[in-house]
């Protein structure tokens, strides 16, 4: 199992970032996928979360109406939509092969707001 982040960066409050997420080793399309975080000093948390089939979604209250999870099986390629981002948004994203987010996870990429 390869999962590899991608997409952050350092942005402003109120702007928008795209993560993708592109997944190896294992069938993408058979799995739920979610987006975890972590802060400097805080506990990780699950922020998003899709089935296989990209028909149910979760999303912590944290995010909810600001970030978007989606997929492309075709791809094998998990997304994760960033808008309207808050200082609080700063940590590092990690995608992971499960729905509660305690699965296998990649390296992460970087978000910081300021």
């Amino acid at each position: 199992v390869q999962l590899v982040e991608s997409g952050g960066g350092s942005v402003q409050a109120g702007g928008s970032l795209r993560l993708s997420c592109a997944a190896s080793g294992f069938i993408f399309s058979d799995a739920a996928m979610s987006w975890v975080r972590q802060a400097p000093g805080k506990r990780l948390e699950r922020v998003a979360a899709i089935n296989s089939g990209g028909i149910y979604l979760h999303y912590a209250d944290s995010v909810k109406g600001r970030f978007t999870i989606s997929r492309d099986n075709g791809k094998s390629t998990l997304y994760l939509q960033l808008s309207n981002l808050k200082s609080e948004d700063t940590a590092t994203y990690y995608c992971s092969r499960s729905w509660g987010g305690d699965g296998v996870r990649g390296q992460g990429t970087q978000v910081t707001v300021s």
